[in-house]
């Protein structure tokens, strides 16, 4: 089962692969790799090559290059883990409702300074991540519960804007473990983000849960003062609005008297 699985997968990721393989230092690295298992085992070659091997054999791999190519597979197999969703399966993405809006490397930056009253919860992920997948039902019962028009939720996919992640300093290393970030948003400039990064770039171990996220990014308070903020908009657009009326109503006067004197 877990064969066919593989299979499918790879299947349906055939076109995102080949995209992503075509490029000229994927092809010469594979070109290399194979000319050297080729030349180690080609019968008429092998036989001037040098080797290190006990028996003097130079058609079969000795230990040092046994080693290196341990080394270099675990060397892509690291670099490379966001690939592993075709052996693995993944959990699926999330379907549900949520109140957020998805930004792109052109419109986060305009988005966020355009009103300086909204307060921006901000979650930075990438698709190939499983954790960012598993927060998604959380991050949007909570754009649910606390959305309104003082305080936002938003997405960005870093993983695919590689300019925003060097801009707000998110890695997307697997190692950095990074992903999912929350930043806090408030007149446009970051005020908190959890995780929390020391000095060598790593994340502070953290855990995703409502719990902890209404607790440190205070979503009660937050939620109670954006709706203070709505009340007093509101206010201020009815008494306009009510200005307006009386406006209206004594231009409307004024004209019908002017046409009875005429």
């Amino acid at each position: 089962m877990g064969l066919i699985t593989g299979v499918l997968a790879f299947l349906y990721h055939l076109p995102q692969i080949y995209k992503w393989l075509l490029k000229p230092y994927y092809i010469v690295s594979f070109l290399l790799t194979v000319a050297f298992l080729v030349v180690r085992k080609a019968p008429g070659l092998c036989e001037h090559l040098a080797t290190d091997r006990e028996d003097g054999n130079s058609c079969d791999f000795d230990w040092r290059e046994v080693e290196i190519l341990m080394f270099l597979s675990a060397i892509v197999m690291m670099k490379n883990r966001r690939a592993t969703f075709v052996m693995t399966c993944k959990p699926p993405l999330y379907m549900g409702p949520e109140y957020i809006k998805y930004f792109s490397d052109k419109t986060i930056d305009e988005e966020l300074q355009k009103d300086g009253r909204v307060t921006w919860i901000v979650e930075f992920y990438a698709n190939w991540s499983s954790d960012c997948q598993s927060f998604a039902p959380v991050f949007a019962n909570l754009s649910l519960q606390y959305n309104c028009a003082g305080l936002r939720f938003g997405k960005v996919d870093i993983g695919r804007y590689g300019e925003v992640s060097q801009r707000y300093k998110v890695s997307t290393s697997p190692l950095a473990k990074q992903l999912p970030s929350l930043l806090l948003f408030q007149g446009g400039r970051e005020v908190m983000r959890r995780p929390m990064v020391d000095n060598k770039g790593r994340a502070v171990s953290w855990t995703f849960n409502e719990e902890n996220i209404i607790r440190e990014f205070n979503l009660n308070e937050l939620f109670q003062k954006s709706k203070k903020l709505n009340k007093k908009q509101n206010g201020f657009r009815t008494e306009d609005g009510s200005e307006e009326l009386q406006q209206e109503t004594s231009e409307v006067q004024q004209s019908t008297e002017s046409k009875k004197d005429q």
